[in-house]
């Protein structure tokens, strides 16, 4: 049964895309500040998974909710809401070339459903510029504010979209691949600030993912905001899966065949679970 303080739910959720499954009985849920890292192969149905949360693809059966609120029965511009409540980090980051960085991170702020706020369009608009420079500060690019895509790294680029992702303050954020393509530094440099996010703000994350290295961090660190760095998590919650606020889910042609703890997941015997396990030191 589905926990009604759960920020996401999925159940018995499936779509078919000319008879080849993207999900296939499908249930999982999330509550706030807890954290799922998708595994599997091209094609298993990671992506269409994050785009069903907030109605980007109809399924064919099945429930999902997010803030307790239904997503599958809605109309598109009923699902508006809810998306302004949901971040979404796309692969590559997908900034708009033309627009400055401060203009790509203000865009989802300018793109809002109206919340009744009252004031001219230069005070939104100054509103709008301090907000998305504090989401730059936390991703410690503030001083690339009037610069555009082009003239940043690929690492920079990612950060910053991380930074759009957040500065709504969204309570659910969903990450495709945040790391792809990276140095395996830029890539736990990205892993970091999205553990920052989950533990400042008890963000619930779902993270796609092709790298294992980045669920052991999300599972084995915490943000400590006095420490300003991150710390080892409690050893009950590396060992106890009641504990753990992270698992991972491994996906196969739609289908969720694991769920469960980062123990648990290198325990696992199947084979093809065990493709997305990394064994070495």
């Amino acid at each position: 049964m589905p926990d009604e303080s759960s920020v996401l739910d999925f159940q018995r959720v499936s779509l078919q895309y000319e008879g080849t499954w993207a999900l296939r009985n499908v249930s999982l849920a999330l509550k706030a500040g807890e954290t799922r890292i998708i595994l599997g192969a091209a094609g298993s149905g990671k992506t269409t998974l994050l785009k069903a949360v907030i109605g980007l693809v109809h399924v064919d059966e099945g429930t999902i909710k997010i803030f307790g609120e239904e997503v599958t029965s809605r109309k598109e511009h009923e699902l508006y809401s809810l998306r302004g409540r949901a971040g979404m980090l796309f692969q590559e980051g997908a900034l708009f070339d033309s627009l400055s960085i401060g203009e790509n991170v203000e865009y989802p702020l300018m793109n809002q459903q109206p919340t009744g706020r009252q004031g001219d369009e230069a005070s939104l608009q100054s509103e709008a510029d301090q907000r998305a420079r504090e989401a730059l500060r936390f991703v410690e690019l503030e001083q690339t504010f009037d610069k555009f895509p082009s003239e940043l790294s690929g690492g920079m680029r990612r950060r910053v979209g991380i930074a759009r992702a957040i500065v709504t303050e969204p309570p659910l954020i969903l990450y495709d691949s945040p790391t792809a393509g990276l140095d395996p530094i830029t890539a736990n440099t990205i892993m970091a600030l999205v553990a920052k996010e989950r533990d400042v703000r008890n963000t619930t994350s779902l993270i796609v993912t092709h790298r294992y290295q980045d669920g052991e961090l999300m599972a084995n660190f915490r943000y400590n905001p006095e420490r300003a760095e991150l710390v080892p998590v409690p050893e009950e919650e590396q060992t106890d899966p009641s504990h753990s606020r992270t698992k991972f889910i491994v996906m196969k042609e739609g289908e969720v065949i694991f769920l469960g703890t980062r123990r648990e997941l290198e325990s696992c015997d199947d084979d093809y679970v065990k493709r997305f396990v990394r064994h070495e030191a």
